[in-house]
């Protein structure tokens, strides 16, 4: 597919779910705006939770955890029961353990020490990545864009790679994401963004409903 052709296509899509996209996003900036640490702290561990696993799923699971009050307090055992519809369950009840441990005082999230710090976007997810416990380029993209940051960055998930890799944007999907490659993507992600005329977070949720069918945080 050519260059034109593959603009036409996603802007015809783009227009189709603009509205739904924008709607989204205003929830991600209110979630900032109000400064809750209960909310922020739940969408940070939804995202510990998605990778390899469906967003509805990981959802479900923050609450499920939040109502039988494991969110906040719990073992490893006790958290874990919990994550059976999540896949790497002992790993990510590992995470979570991390977080309540180094990341919450009196269910008061920490982390909002980054997330309201004058540095930008990009030394926000470079310290999220180099601190927390399960927390890549992926994860720590997709945690800030859901609670309203991050807009100028890629959540590059298989779906979005094998995306892009069909748009010819990249030449082949990479077998692992080191921070050159994660990067280097990116970069050329925004380019395609900005030569269709979408911006690169919209494109992302775009490519990602195209792709799965659905459309999720």
């Amino acid at each position: 597919m050519k260059k034109e052709e593959i603009r036409t296509l996603l802007n015809r899509l783009y227009e189709k779910h603009k509205k739904s996209i924008k709607e989204t996003f205003k929830k991600f900036h209110d979630i900032y705006r109000q400064r809750n640490d209960t909310t922020l702290y739940k969408e940070f561990i939804f995202c510990l939770l998605t990778p390899q696993a469906k967003p509805e799923n990981a959802w479900e699971t923050v609450l499920r955890l939040e109502k039988k009050r494991l969110l906040f307090k719990g073992t490893k055992e006790e958290i874990s029961n919990e994550l059976n519809t999540v896949r790497f369950k002992f790993m990510k009840a590992e995470y979570i353990i991390y977080a309540q441990k180094n990341f919450l005082k009196e269910k008061r999230f920490l982390l909002t020490q980054i997330i309201y710090s004058n540095i930008d976007d990009y030394a926000k997810r470079e310290r999220l990545k180099s601190n927390v416990k399960g927390m890549g380029y992926k994860e720590a993209s997709h945690f800030l864009r859901n609670i309203g940051l991050g807009e100028k960055m890629a959540i590059l998930d298989r779906h979005i790679l094998t995306a892009l890799n069909e748009f010819n944007v990249i030449e082949n999907i990479p077998k692992s994401l080191t921070k050159k490659i994660y990067l280097s993507i990116e970069k050329k992600m925004l380019d395609f963004s900005l030569f269709i005329n979408i911006p690169i977070s919209h494109l992302d949720m775009l490519l990602w409903l195209n792709k799965t069918n659905r459309f999720f945080k």
